[in-house]
């Protein structure tokens, strides 16, 4: 059973999470987005955002018993994890690797998002 000092803890960290979401998810798409212009600090921007969103990923809480859901997240946390690298090709490399492995990114995380509300509704 949970007591009323366990359930404050819990509501902080979902609105911690929620802010990484938000705030990760704007600067990994201002950093892409100015990218292309040339500024040097762009790369630095997509890399941090693209943390805080994966670190808002691999600890939002999933209670999922369903096999189906818990692959969904793994690859969910898979894409979140090439965000971050898509980051390292900017930093390191002058081609355009970056964008290889963001549409890559993009898409599971496009599958996961549409896929994982199914599953929960089925169960």
């Amino acid at each position: 059973m949970k007591t009323y000092s366990s359930l404050k803890k819990i509501k902080p960290m979902k609105h911690l999470i929620s802010a990484l979401y938000v705030v990760g998810a704007v600067m990994s798409l201002l950093g892409a987005v100015v990218y292309v212009t040339g500024w040097p600090l762009a790369p630095y921007v997509y890399t941090v955002g693209a943390t805080l969103f994966a670190l808002a990923q691999i600890n939002s809480p999933v209670n999922a018993k369903n096999p189906t859901i818990k692959r969904l997240r793994r690859q969910q946390i898979f894409a979140s994890l090439l965000l971050v690298l898509t980051g390292a090709f900017m930093l390191f490399t002058r081609g355009n690797e970056w964008i290889v492995c963001m549409t890559i990114a993009a898409i599971l995380e496009l599958y996961t998002s549409v896929r994982i509300p199914q599953e929960e509704e089925k169960s």
